[in-house]
């Protein structure tokens, strides 16, 4: 397939950290100049970045959780307000979503209404036209569904209701009582997440985590230099920065609040972060 070079635009883009406390790039600013300057085909790769923040916007009306906009998205309140009531231009998998909330009728059985609409969004992009960005998507949700089996062992749970997806991992998470499920070979990452995991304290494994997906992203990205996906990866890191940036504000804690509530008692949190402070800001 023929790849475009987007010489200006990775020139010019600034060294980014994943701990870094200001940005010369803000996350706007740079979706604007790709919305501008990249080829229609490839910015539509662009918008599949930002389609988690139109999820939780579309859950949150048909919840009426009355939680803030998250304006990231590509779909404004009143296209998302239309949608509810005719569901035609949204991605199918929001409109499969909308027509089984308002029947009552669960997509998956036994799941909440949030990780069935995240099981129907990673159904949708891993079948998206760019290599990297189905490799991406698979790492992550990946990611997720070990740690989410760990702690299902951790807290004996019932782990099926906890997992996205049915890939070949999600089965070895099913069936293996391994304390590496027997995934050594199947996932890289693997020792090093498990190890990750035996911190108590959630910030900590949190920043790990986002470290792992960092240097995932570099090592996906090691043979391109001016194409898309470097593009793509930038954008997935400058997204990540800002969430960390945001960790300091308190509106930050929001990202938390599940994870406090599913373990609570269960970490060491430091002190600003402790379970009373997080609730301050409900």
């Amino acid at each position: 397939m023929f790849e475009r070079n987007y010489y200006y635009l990775v020139a010019g883009l600034p060294d980014i950290l994943l701990d870094q406390k200001k940005l010369t790039l803000k996350l706007e600013e740079f979706r604007e100049e790709m919305r501008n300057d990249l080829h229609p085909d490839d910015y539509s790769l662009v918008e599949l970045l930002f389609l988690p923040a139109d999820n939780r916007n579309l859950l949150n009306l048909l919840l009426k959780t009355k939680k803030p906009f998250d304006d990231s998205g590509s779909f404004t309140p009143e296209e998302l307000e239309q949608e509810l009531r005719d569901p035609v231009n949204t991605p199918w998998y929001m409109q499969d979503f909308i027509v089984a909330f308002k029947n009552g009728v669960s997509i998956i059985e036994e799941m909440s209404w949030e990780d069935q609409l995240t099981w129907l969004f990673y159904d949708y992009v891993k079948n998206c036209r760019n290599q990297f960005l189905q490799e991406w998507f698979e790492f992550d949700i990946n990611l997720k569904n070990i740690v989410a089996a760990i702690n299902v062992r951790n807290h004996k749970l019932e782990g099926d209701r906890y997992f996205i997806g049915d890939n070949t991992i999600v089965q070895a998470l099913r069936k293996s009582s391994l304390k590496d499920f027997g995934l050594g070979n199947d996932f890289e990452y693997m020792e090093q997440l498990v190890n990750i995991q035996e911190n108590a304290n959630l910030l900590e494994r949190e920043k790990a985590m986002d470290m792992m997906r960092w240097n995932f992203i570099d090592e996906q990205n090691t043979l391109n230099y001016f194409t898309i996906e470097v593009l793509l990866g930038y954008l997935i890191k400058l997204q990540m920065v800002q969430r960390w940036m945001e960790m300091d504000k308190e509106t930050g804690m929001q990202m938390f609040r599940k994870l406090i509530e599913d373990l609570e008692g269960s970490y060491e949190f430091p002190e600003e972060f402790t379970i009373r402070d997080a609730r301050k800001t409900r």
